[in-house]
């Protein structure tokens, strides 16, 4: 399957335009939305986020993944193979993450180009064709390798101690997991010792928890984190 993780916004046409182009060029395969609002214009809290939901999804699967506020400059276009899937999108440090949990990664450049290439929409113009062909089993033309140790933002840390997300509910997710060995979460003066599920506390009193996906999360039992103690993507979290 292919897999859409963009910033792109559910609304408007993007989505519905890259999966157009992924059928123009022959795939006819399942096509999900993992994500369309994963952070705006932040590579690095997007990287971590995809590396946490790789998972779901079994081996072989391609990740057409665009956070790409460089398009149309000096970025490179990337494929990258970790942890036996695929991931296609633009050489800014949003793989650094998935490429570092794996110590036979391998990444190529996309030396392909389409008749019509877009300064603005690479998304639609080369990576989801792209994307389609890998699919398919087709696309070792398009590609030439790289050294890993190439790609852009390559030294990340295992553990990132920011909000990298935060969902329609307000909820707050952090960098942050379960190998880091936090105890508790200290937002300003407030210590959030790491509770097991939302009612854990009163409604309206906030905690903090381990997520479906394995990332530390803050969350207001019925409520909004983000508003309640006004954070945002890439504000730095401290724990304990």
């Amino acid at each position: 399957m292919i897999l859409l993780f963009t910033d792109f916004g559910a609304e408007g046409p993007y989505l519905a335009q890259m999966t157009a182009r992924l059928r123009r060029a022959g795939y006819t395969g399942e096509v999900l939305s993992l994500f369309a609002d994963a952070p705006v214009f932040s590579p690095k809290a997007s990287g971590y986020l995809l590396a946490a939901y790789m998972a779901d999804f079994e081996r072989d699967s391609v990740f057409l993944s665009v956070v790409d506020p460089g398009v149309g400059g000096h970025r490179k276009p990337v494929v990258v193979r970790s942890q036996g899937r695929w991931f296609v999108g633009p050489d800014n440090g949003l793989f650094s993450r998935v490429v570092a949990m794996d110590a036979g990664a391998r990444a190529w450049e996309i030396v392909w180009r389409p008749d019509q290439l877009s300064n603005s929409f690479h998304g639609r113009d080369l990576f989801a064709p792209v994307a389609a062909r890998l699919a398919m089993g087709d696309a070792e033309e398009l590609l030439v390798e790289i050294p890993t140790d190439s790609l852009a933002g390559k030294a990340v840390p295992s553990q990132l101690a920011e909000v990298i997300y935060v969902d329609r509910y307000g909820n707050v997710m952090t960098g942050l997991d379960a190998g880091a060995g936090v105890r508790a979460l200290i937002i300003g003066g407030t210590v959030l010792p790491l509770e097991t599920t939302f009612s854990s506390v009163p409604e309206g009193e906030p905690l903090a928890y381990l997520n479906a996906n394995g990332l530390i999360e803050i969350a207001v039992n019925k409520g909004r984190a983000d508003d309640f103690f006004g954070l945002s993507v890439g504000d730095s979290i401290a724990f304990d």
